[in-house]
């Protein structure tokens, strides 16, 4: 199903004529050795382009005559059709002679009958070069190229001056030679069925080609099919003939893969996942997408919140439910794992039914914060909160897969993201439950207890809410409260009972709590302003009638209602004291004007 996808995105984006055809790969090249008809070189262009200190290769259209053409073998002996990297085209380093060799041979075997003038340059500069290595000196000795040329690592292909086209991988006859393809009889084929289409008689690929641009994943390529030893393979088949797919859909499935990943408003990074995303015919889908989960540019931070705010008003009017309603979604994660891609999640589904769950998932996480606040929370956000130190490579490769992938299937989140979080909240005595971290508990458990019924649960509100059925709730807000007593009692304390008691408290609250009661009475005495005692006075009994013991033990879920409870009465007290400075500077303003 993922490569039947992948494989109908390049028919479509093939019509649409922004991607490579068969025999053809999108590649770089960053020198155009120009030659005159008898192959001596004139002159070098460097193509590259500049973008900070970062030297960036002109986009080409190369002709692909195997798997080769993103990665090299370690036999010297796979060059490419009239473009590679300098090591080939100039015979450098080990198995210098035998690349030199490969490009020579590689023209030879493609295009040894062609009359192309721009061609048979191109093969006496290379052949006089294996012949005499000073032929090649006027380009490595360069004032200006000549080192970057020596490293071998840039690519280069050649333009012959006489000739009408731009570079000689467009002259006429390299395209007939890659129409006539690797069905020719110079090439050991396996025929087969395609797992993919179904086709029969076809030419079974050995070695698809690599997929560039998975985050982590060896800077050379990997694979998602790949059989490269005896203990993978069955029925005695070897490489990818234990999965048989033909060599078209095989090249085309990469392609379109390849584009993906190299498109920036295609493809966002989720933990360690690389996330592509496509529809099935062009859509304003596919650009909206990644603003609503990734984190928004430090020079453009309204712009992810104005599309979610597009999405949620789009579904509220109806906009996805016509043709959305049947545009199928494609959402590919792919994670690093040695020389393979492993596929962390797929979803397909239509517009309408992806917009829908992520709408809800916005929903889920909608909670009272204070203004400084962004409005919504990243993937991102919400899993470096849970991660040590709050630093991004401490997250939790396989929880960032899972909780994408709830949020794509509408389910519940998963129980390790409610662990995490609790374990995060106890290890972070200075902030314990930040607004990310209650917002995430908070949709934890409306989700789950939406999922599985419990008629005696009432989902948790965005704000406090002083007549919610659980007793846990409340003795979150309790210990909220003691907090506030013993902070305006003793302003500038190094350390509150947040700091030293919270750990204790949300999970044995019967142990710590009458212990706080107790030591309450201290902290209000201390209290110079009597209306503010009465005022927490009222708050205690109003939280205390709402308790009937304080429980031994609390289970996960208790946890999370705990954290909230607390989070929403100290945003409350955020709240009252706004009120309370705004009322008493309209006060003042009206007895100034009296």
């Amino acid at each position: 199903m993922i490569l039947l996808g992948l494989n109908e995105y390049y028919d479509r984006k093939l019509a649409e004529g922004s991607i490579a055809g068969d025999g053809w790969i999108e590649g770089g090249i960053d020198f155009l050795l120009e030659l005159d008809l008898e192959g001596r070189l004139c002159s070098i262009a460097d193509l590259r382009e500049r973008s900070g200190n970062k030297a960036i290769s002109h986009p080409f259209r190369l002709p692909n005559i195997g798997n080769q053409a993103l990665k090299h073998s370690n036999s010297g002996s796979d060059a490419n059709l009239l473009w590679d990297n300098a090591a080939f085209v100039f015979g450098l380093g080990n198995k210098g002679a035998l690349k030199l060799e490969s490009m020579i041979r590689t023209i030879d075997q493609w295009l040894g009958t062609t009359n192309d003038p721009g061609i048979q340059a191109v093969r006496r500069f290379l052949q006089q070069g294996l012949e005499d290595r000073c032929h090649f000196e006027r380009a490595l000795s360069h004032p200006e190229y000549g080192e970057i040329l020596q490293e071998g690592r840039v690519k280069v292909t050649f333009r012959v001056l006489q000739t009408p086209y731009q570079s000689v991988v467009y002259a006429p006859d390299v395209a007939a030679a890659l129409e006539r393809g690797l069905n020719s009889e110079n090439f050991e084929t396996i025929l087969g069925t395609c797992l993919v289409t179904g086709e029969q008689n076809v030419v079974v690929e050995a070695t698809h080609p690599v997929i560039k641009g998975v985050r982590n994943t060896q800077s050379s390529g990997a694979s998602i099919v790949s059989f490269n030893k005896d203990s993978f393979n069955s029925y005695s088949k070897t490489q990818n003939f234990n999965a048989p797919i033909g060599k078209t859909v095989a090249s085309r499935y990469v392609k379109a893969l390849n584009a993906l990943l190299d498109n920036s408003k295609q493809r966002l990074i989720v933990g360690d996942a690389s996330v592509v995303f496509w529809a099935e015919r062009q859509h304003g889908f596919e650009n909206d997408f990644a603003f609503l989960f990734q984190e928004p540019a430090k020079d453009s931070p309204d712009a992810g919140t104005e599309r979610i705010k597009a999405l949620l008003e789009s579904i509220h009017t109806g906009a996805y439910a016509e043709d959305s309603g049947t545009t199928r979604f494609y959402i590919l994660g792919l994670a690093p794992n040695m020389a393979r891609i492993a596929i962390r999640f797929w979803q397909v589904g239509t517009v309408a039914e992806h917009a829908g769950r992520i709408k809800q998932y916005f929903e889920d996480f909608a909670i009272v914060k204070p203004p400084t606040e962004p409005e919504f929370y990243s993937v991102w956000r919400i899993l470096v909160n849970l991660a040590i130190q709050d630093k991004t490579e401490n997250i939790p490769p396989n929880l960032a897969g899972q909780f994408m992938n709830s949020i794509l299937e509408g389910t519940p989140y998963p129980i390790t993201l409610l662990q995490a979080v609790l374990r995060r909240i106890r290890s972070d005595p200075e902030k314990r439950v930040k607004p990310v971290r209650a917002a995430l508990i908070k949709a934890y458990l409306n989700r789950y207890h939406r999922f599985y019924s419990d008629s005696t649960y009432k989902e948790v509100e965005r704000e406090l809410d002083t007549n919610h059925p659980s007793e846990v709730y409340h003795i979150g807000r309790l210990f909220a409260a003691l907090e506030k007593i013993q902070e305006e009692s003793s302003p500038g304390l190094n350390a509150t009972i947040r700091e030293r008691f919270y750990g204790s408290a949300c999970m044995t609250p019967n142990i710590v709590l009458p212990t706080l009661l107790r030591l309450k009475n201290h902290h209000l005495k201390k209290i110079d302003r009597k209306g503010r005692v009465v005022t927490f006075e009222g708050l205690l009994g109003e939280i205390m009638g709402k308790i009937k013991a304080f429980p031994a033990h609390l289970s996960l879920n208790e946890q999370g209602l705990f954290a909230i409870g607390y989070y929403h009465q100290r945003q409350e007290f955020f709240t009252s004291k706004k009120k309370e400075d705004s009322d008493a500077s309209l006060q003042n303003k009206t007895g100034e004007e009296d």
